[in-house]
Formats: structure tokens, C-alpha cells, sequence
């Protein structure tokens, strides 16, 4: 019996653990820090009647975008078709190439800067606040741009905000969604500025979001990655985070916009206006002399978290995947996974074999689980009449349990170990899959078959018919009667309800979890009853 509440307790920490995010996105649980702004622009003049400061404005109340005069910047690379709007450098589409917003086939490439995010001026630049793109003239030093193999091109943009002199030096790689920049800052004769630079970010719901995909700001403030994906709050309240910065931006499970600026201590400012996700990152404020020019280098990153590419990326960027609390475990879990998939070429096989793996692995400690419960399940009824004759003399109920498998050499943590031990596991596995952009649009079986009805087309969304999810529930209702309760009444109704629990939770979970989840139940279900048939 007390073997049986230890796994019924691991099993509630699973729910927990994988239903937290459901409820806590649902309900608005996630708490929220209430951080004051503690930083103000210096405001001391370097020289009497030279230093000039521009008026400041809330960026959270940023003007949406007002093009200037200009013309539209083409940048094409094998990854992406980027266009800037030559004042400013403003970007205004942002195509990714051979990723499409749906897995339906005539479905569009995804474009990172909707209409409405495009008039919030991503990869602007403030200057103490103000708009540099509808506030300064621009020039701009070349044609459109096109990226080939191994190309590396730079695109200028040079602006006068009313004598503060602006160069803005964009390079693009074809390799990677990174896009490195310089920034060159100058003042006119005679003048000088006192700047607080500040970059801006801006998108909508990239495709496929939802409960288990939520859009987020996202920052990772000295080596520590952290996230809100509280809506209600950063519409009414936004959001503002002190400290050294490493990289600040929105995301979801499957793409990234970030800036990643060499500064590392700074201010994130965030806020969702009219259902675009705003982010600015504002640096230290800094004193332009004519003459002395201030350089500042930072990154961008748009695009699909590839963590191959992400690995190499500066400022820790990698760290937008977030495997969670089990990531150690879970990167070579991916690993292995991709390996699968590069002999099966089909994710939901891939994820079958990775199944496959894993319970050969456990073999031994699932074996030994089993025998222990069918040892326990065969001293049931000694048990019972060790309870009715003590009672509750607790001391003495303990002492004849512990009598009892001494005689007949059985260890009650036997069959609930080996659980434990694989719990991470289980964890590390749902984080990982539900993070990896590789399953998204990933099919297994397209069709239902012997129909057109569309099936599992897109592993990284719900199975529309829900035909997964169910037939996992009657898989852990088949073990549950493959392995029937021991105990009182109340620990067999909560061992039946497990199923119906879980059935609910995977209705709208990434089908590829729940593919995952269905084969582990199958392959345990295969376990179960061999090791039973061979103890018997």
C-alpha cells in the first residue's frame, strides 16, 4: 500500500508539472515583478550652450511608424528576403524562406513583421526616446541586396538628427539569421549631445500559437533566461526589467526576434499595443562630442530558433530554447531524436524509435518495478490483516509491515524507484519536443488513411480528431486493468481516474507529445505483460 501512494504521487507531480503551464497561462497565475525604472537620462551638461538634449517620450507611447522620404532596401539571403525602408532603416517585412505560416501546401512564407507590426518600427532607433526614423534625414549607400552561399554584405544608413550624426552599418551572412551592426555616433562642429540610445522590436502572434505556444518577452539578464507571457498585464501595466542585459525580445516555442547589444547593462521596456508585442532595450546614456565619435555594436536575431545556429550565436542567445529544469537531459534527447529522423526521414517515426530507445534503456529498472508490484500485489492480504489486528497502533502496524518484507525480501521503494528515476526523463522529453522547431509542420501520417481527411500534418499542433489522445487514455485504462489497484477504495478510484486526467490534458496537446506519450503507454503495456507472464 504504501508502495501504491508513492506512485500515485509521482504521477500527480507529473500532471502537475506538465499541466502547470496550461492552467497558469489560462488563469493568469504567472506572477509579475513590479520593477520601478531606477535609471534617468544624465542630464548635467558637458559644456554650457553646447550640450543639447533631445526632448524624451515614452516609448511606450512611441509613435507607430510615418515613413519619411525614402524608398524600400531589398535584402535577400538563402534564409530569409528582408526589406528596410531607407529611413531609418526601419524594417518592414521580414519573409523567411521555405517556412510557411500553415502546413497547408499553398500556404504563404511566414513573414516575422505583419502589417501591424511593421508600423511599430522594428530595428528602430530611439534617441532619448524620440523616433530617429521620422525625426532625422537619411541617406543610404547602396541598391538592394542579394546573399549567396557563403556571402557576407553591409548595408549603411546615415541620418542628421538636428547635428547628431548617425551611421548605421548593417552586415548580413548568409548562413544565419544574426545580423550584426555598428553603430557610428558623431556630433557636428560645435555641438554635442548627451544620447540615450534605445533599439526597438516589434511583432504579432507568429503562427501556430496557443496554450503549450504562447508568445513571450523574453530577456536574459546576466546569464539567467526569463520570460512574461501575461497578455492582460503588459497591455494594461507593460513591463520593465533593469540590469545587465544580455539579449531582450518576443518569442514563441519556434521563433525568436531579439537584439542583443555589446552594452550588457541596460533597461527592457515592453508592452503589447493595439495586439503588437513592443519591445525596446535601452542602453546607458552616453556624451557625443564633435569630433570624438561613439561607437556601439550590438546583434539581431529574427528568425526560427535553430538551435544549431543559435549555439554560435552571441550574448547567450541560446538560451531562448528553454528545455526547462530537465534541459541537460533534454538536449541529447533531441539529439537522438534528429539522428532517428535522419534514417526515417518522418518526425512521428523518429519519436516511436526515440520511445523504443528509451524503454530498452529502462529495461532493467521497469523490470524489477513490475516484480515488486506483483510481490506486493501476493502479500496484499497478509497486509491486510497485519492493519486489522493493530489498528491504530501505528508503532506496531510499522514494525510487523517491516517484519513482513523482511520474510518474504521484498523492498517497498522497488516498484516506485525506478519511476522516479524516470520521471526527469518523461519532463525532459515533453520540454524538449514541445521546443523543437524541427517538429513544426512536421507530418507523420498526413491523411486519416483511406481518406482525404487531413490527420497528423502538423506535429506541433493538436490532433484535430482527437483520435490520439483517446486511444492513449484506453492504453493507461488496459494498463490499469493489466495491473490492478491494491489498497483501500480511494487509492482505486484515484488510480482509475488517472486515465480520464490525462485523456484531458492531451486533447489539446502538440500531437507529437502526445504520439510520444501513446507509444511509451503501448511498449509499457508490452512490458507489463511479459515481465507479469514470466513472474506468474
Amino acid at each position: 500500500m504504501e508502495n501504491k501512494r508513492i506512485i500515485i504521487a509521482t504521477v500527480i507531480c507529473f500532471v502537475i508539472l506538465v499541466g502547470w503551464q496550461y492552467l497558469a497561462d489560462k488563469m493568469g497565475w504567472i506572477p509579475q515583478q513590479q520593477v520601478e525604472e531606477t535609471q534617468k537620462v544624465e542630464t548635467q551638461a558637458a559644456e554650457n550652450n553646447k550640450v543639447q538634449e533631445i526632448t524624451p517620450t515614452d516609448v511606450n507611447v512611441t509613435p507607430f511608424f510615418a515613413p519619411g522620404e525614402g524608398k524600400n532596401i531589398v535584402v535577400r539571403t538563402p534564409l530569409y528576403t528582408a526589406i528596410f525602408h531607407s529611413a531609418g532603416g526601419v524594417l518592414e517585412s521580414f519573409v523567411l524562406n521555405d517556412i510557411s505560416e500553415t502546413s497547408s501546401p499553398h500556404s504563404p512564407f511566414l513573414d516575422m513583421i505583419s502589417k501591424s507590426a511593421k508600423s511599430a518600427s522594428p530595428m528602430g532607433l530611439l534617441i532619448n526616446g524620440q523616433p530617429s526614423w521620422n525625426a532625422a534625414s537619411w541617406k543610404i549607400s547602396a541598391e538592394n541586396l542579394i546573399l549567396e552561399n557563403d556571402d557576407k554584405q553591409t548595408l549603411v544608413f546615415e541620418g542628421n538628427l538636428n547635428g547628431l550624426l548617425i551611421r548605421r552599418e548593417l552586415t548580413f551572412d548568409a548562413k544565419t539569421y544574426l545580423i550584426s551592426e555598428k553603430i557610428i555616433y558623431n556630433a557636428e562642429e560645435g555641438k554635442a549631445f548627451i544620447a540615450r540610445v534605445g533599439y526597438t522590436l516589434a511583432g504579432t502572434e507568429y503562427s501556430s500559437s496557443s496554450t503549450y505556444n504562447p508568445m513571450q518577452v523574453v530577456w536574459n539578464e546576466d546569464g539567467s533566461y526569463d520570460y512574461d507571457s501575461d497578455a492582460k498585464t503588459l497591455r494594461e501595466e507593460g513591463k520593465v526589467e533593469n540590469g545587465a542585459l544580455l539579449f531582450a525580445g518576443i518569442s514563441n516555442n519556434y521563433f525568436l526576434a531579439a537584439v542583443a547589444p555589446q552594452s550588457k547593462n541596460g533597461m527592457l521596456k515592453a508592452r503589447i499595443q493595439n495586439d503588437v508585442w513592443r519591445v525596446a532595450y535601452e542602453e546607458q546614456p552616453v556624451t557625443i562630442n564633435a569630433g570624438s565619435p561613439v561607437v556601439s555594436e550590438l546583434s539581431w536575431w529574427i528568425g526560427p530558433k535553430n538551435a544549431e545556429l543559435l549555439d554560435t550565436a552571441p550574448n547567450e542567445l541560446k538560451k531562448s530554447i528553454h528545455y526547462g529544469i530537465f534541459g541537460i537531459l533534454a538536449k541529447p534527447l533531441l539529439w537522438l531524436l534528429s539522428f532517428f529522423q535522419s534514417f526515417v526521414v518522418n518526425w512521428g517515426v523518429a519519436i516511436i524509435l526515440l520511445t523504443i530507445f528509451i524503454k530498452i534503456i529502462f529495461w532493467p529498472l521497469t523490470k524489477k518495478s513490475y516484480k515488486s508490484m506483483e510481490q506486493m500485489k501476493k502479500i496484499a492480504p497478509l497486509m491486510e490483516d497485519i492493519k486489522k489486528k493493530y489498528g491504530n497502533d501505528r508503532e506496531a502496524l510499522s514494525k510487523e509491515m517491516m517484519q513482513l518484507y523482511r520474510t518474504y525480501n521484498i523492498n517497498p521503494m522497488s516498484g516506485c524507484l525506478p519511476i522516479l528515476v524516470q520521471l526527469p526523463v518523461f519532463v525532459a522529453l515533453y520540454n524538449a519536443l514541445l521546443n523543437s522547431e524541427n517538429l513544426r509542420h512536421a507530418e507523420f501520417i498526413t491523411y486519416l488513411p483511406f481518406t482525404d481527411i487531413l490527420w497528423l500534418a502538423d506535429l506541433s499542433v493538436k490532433d484535430p480528431l482527437y483520435i490520439t489522445p483517446i486511444v492513449m487514455g484506453a492504453t493507461m485504462f488496459l494498463q490499469q486493468w493489466l495491473s490492478p489497484a491494491v489498497g483501500d477504495p480511494t487509492q482505486r478510484k484515484v488510480m482509475m481516474l488517472m486515465p480520464l486526467i490525462f485523456t484531458f490534458m492531451f486533447l489539446n496537446f502538440p500531437s507529437g507529445l502526445v504520439v510520444y506519450w501513446l507509444s511509451n503507454n503501448v511498449l509499457s503495456i508490452a512490458q507489463q505483460w511479459w515481465t507479469l507472464r514470466k513472474v506468474r
